[in-house]
């Protein structure tokens, strides 16, 4: 990119990395939603997924620890709230547990992390990584995938209620706030790194954040189909069908 884009361009443009590689379009996310893996598969999926749940409010607090003034840092503590829970209510992570008991989980087990997949695990990681080491800005934009999530949150939970008897709306209960929450967040966040790449290098750098945040959902999910659905090849140390189960 040689010339900075004027706003609306340079929305277009993260929008439409999001058309383009934002997992919903994964198979495996397309075979979850229409009723087309069992259980177990259904189950690798809780616990896999689980683990980046988990890490969500270590990235937020590495970025919280960066911002300069108590608007912004408010702002951005209510993500962590919002995952981590407080005394009265409970936080996505607690309502991520409660989704992979649902699926049959044991609660210990998931909490523990023995089974995740090596390749979750390095993909969330870099993630993380990605957020302390790079600049305040790319740590921001890598968070602008909220901005596709309430689509997918929709399809699958009228899919998955649809099509899987051992789903109920309780097990899904993560999801009833997400799509208003993930709204205000990636609003928080457009609207900072479109005042904040102020330079066609800064824009390029927000664009480049937000493909590698996709190639993270999306190296979960090859992950997940690599071992649990085709060709079905589960690496040493990862959980099994039947293990960890309540």
């Amino acid at each position: 990119m040689n010339a900075i884009l004027p706003s609306s361009d340079f929305e277009a443009a993260i929008r439409q990395i999001g058309a383009e590689r934002y997992h919903h379009l994964h198979p495996f996310h397309r075979l979850l939603h229409s009723g087309q893996l069992n259980r177990e598969q259904v189950q690798a999926w809780a616990l896999n997924r689980y683990y980046y749940q988990s890490q969500i409010p270590v990235k937020d607090s590495l970025i919280l620890a960066r911002l300069p003034d108590s608007e912004m840092r408010r702002e951005w503590r209510r993500r962590i709230i919002d995952h981590d829970g407080d005394a009265d209510t409970p936080g996505g992570i607690q309502k991520w547990i409660a989704l992979a008991t649902g699926v049959g989980l044991d609660r210990d087990y998931v909490i523990a992390g023995t089974g995740i997949l090596p390749a979750t695990r390095f993909a969330v990681d870099a993630y993380v990584h990605f957020v302390h080491e790079r600049t305040l800005l790319e740590a921001i934009a890598s968070s602008l995938t909220e901005l596709f999530s309430p689509n997918i949150i929709g399809e699958r939970v009228r899919g998955m209620l649809e099509h899987y008897d051992f789903i109920s709306k309780e097990t899904l209960a993560y999801f009833d706030k997400r799509p208003v929450q993930a709204k205000q967040d990636s609003d928080f966040a457009l609207d900072y790194c479109i005042r904040n790449a102020r330079r066609a290098e800064e824009q390029q750098a927000v664009l480049n954040a937000l493909t590698f945040k996709c190639d993270v959902l999306w190296a979960q999910l090859d992950a997940l189909h690599n071992a649990y659905v085709d060709p079905g090849h589960v690496p040493p140390g990862a959980w099994r069908p039947g293990e960890g189960s309540r």
